[in-house]
């Protein structure tokens, strides 16, 4: 088994859209670049994923595809930090689906809350298809293919990764159970020595026989310590831990992204769908002119009648992206009538335009230079596939499909 520290390891993927927008930068792209520093990241185009929902129009999936990466790059993915990818180069997600399929039973699928909203939203489409019921299942084979211990998540996606747990629990409980698998358990408590295998035993026994989580915990964290035992061996003492087989694929942990504060033009979240977008590289005079013609307090008809912030969508700009007296002065000026909405938009369209400077700047070497962006996620794919391949080696084995 190659060696893999889940615990260092985050995946995260979107599906291809086209041109991200500012909402996408605050709400996930923002945090990507500070994960990126702190884990090993896996971020992926999720094009399989677009076609569940989109499988009778294929055909911009390709283009939204490369316009988007172009977007991760601007902002700040590193290629050289993470790992950039598109899902379905990575033949491995769609063995793994296959694989996991066999074991998942139908009514943990039925029960996913997004199964049914989606086909109530979608109702012009046909979602009674295999592949929409499938694709919690195809988000959890991404996760456990690469045997990512987090995954970043809004608090709406959380029932999708308590689902991958359920799941990967399943198979470990199936097939963990390898000939010998307590005999080599037993030779593993041995190989830490006297001291920590005499505290691994005693936790390992409060946790069975008493409950006591804590122990547990406290007993995960001395097998991660460890530094003479094989990374198979501590898999191994992580299942005997609990009672089970060997962790041939970790439970993930979701990794709560705060919620994105960013506001489209009318007030609403901002959506595509709602056509109340900034994007993350429009020039700057559209930005300016979004802004200038953004909706007011409607009670403000006249310079001169004093308005409210609260009711107003450019407030909720100045929240984001204004420091403390720039909002008092927002706060004074408008109540007052002091100032014009036009004057309170100008440090708000300001801002925005200050804040995408570096972005778009990032983003005309790549935009001039296709090839790049190309050879990139080719380069990512590759190193995707062959820690996808470890993990497979390792689940075939278990399911007797290794004929060696």
């Amino acid at each position: 088994m190659g060696s893999v520290d889940s615990q260092s390891r985050v995946l995260s993927g979107m599906r291809p859209t086209g041109k991200l927008h500012l909402g996408h930068y605050h709400g996930v792209l923002k945090n990507w670049v500070k994960l990126q520093h702190e884990y090993e990241c896996f971020f992926f185009v999720a094009d399989w994923h677009a076609l569940t929902t989109n499988y009778d129009d294929p055909y911009g999936i390709e283009q939204s595809t490369w316009d988007m990466v172009i977007d991760w790059l601007a902002a700040g993915v590193n290629p050289g930090s993470a790992t950039l990818f598109i899902q379905s180069r990575v033949p491995e997600h769609a063995e793994l689906h296959l694989l996991l399929s066999m074991i998942t039973p139908l009514g943990w699928l039925e029960r996913v809350p997004t199964y049914k909203d989606q086909q109530e939203k979608l109702k012009e489409k046909d979602l009674a298809t295999y592949g929409f019921l499938g694709y919690p299942l195809l988000q959890s084979a991404d996760i456990l293919v690469y045997r990512a211990g987090h995954v970043p998540v809004g608090a709406d996606q959380v029932s999708h990764i308590e689902m991958t747990r359920e799941v990967a629990r399943r198979f470990n409980h199936i097939y963990g159970k390898e000939a010998g698998f307590e005999e080599n358990a037993i030779a593993a408590i041995k190989k830490m020595g006297k001291k920590a295998g005499k505290l691994y035993e005693s936790l390992r026994k409060r946790y069975l026989e008493q409950g006591d989580t804590e122990a547990l915990e406290t007993a995960r964290a001395l097998l991660r310590d460890q530094q003479n035992i094989s990374l198979g061996d501590r898999e191994r003492l992580f299942g005997y831990l609990e009672g089970g087989g060997k962790v041939i694929l970790p439970e993930p942990q979701p990794l709560l992204t705060p919620e994105s504060k960013m506001p489209g033009l009318d007030g609403q979240k901002m959506s595509k769908s709602y056509h109340n977008t900034i994007g993350l590289r429009e020039d700057p005079d559209t930005v300016s002119q979004k802004i200038r013609t953004m909706q007011t307090d409607p009670q403000r008809v006249r310079r001169s009648d004093p308005g409210d912030p609260a009711k107003c969508p450019v407030w909720q700009l100045h929240e984001v992206y204004s420091d403390d007296s720039t909002k008092d002065w927002v706060q004074t000026g408008c109540r007052s009538a002091g100032i014009g909405c036009i004057e309170c938009k100008k440090p708000v369209a300001d801002a925005v335009i200050e804040e995408q400077r570096p972005i778009r700047d990032r983003a005309l070497r790549y935009e001039d230079d296709p090839g790049l962006v190309r050879s990139i996620i080719a380069e990512g794919s590759d190193k995707a596939r062959d820690a996808a391949k470890s993990t497979l080696d390792e689940v075939r084995s278990a399911m007797g499909l290794s004929y060696e």
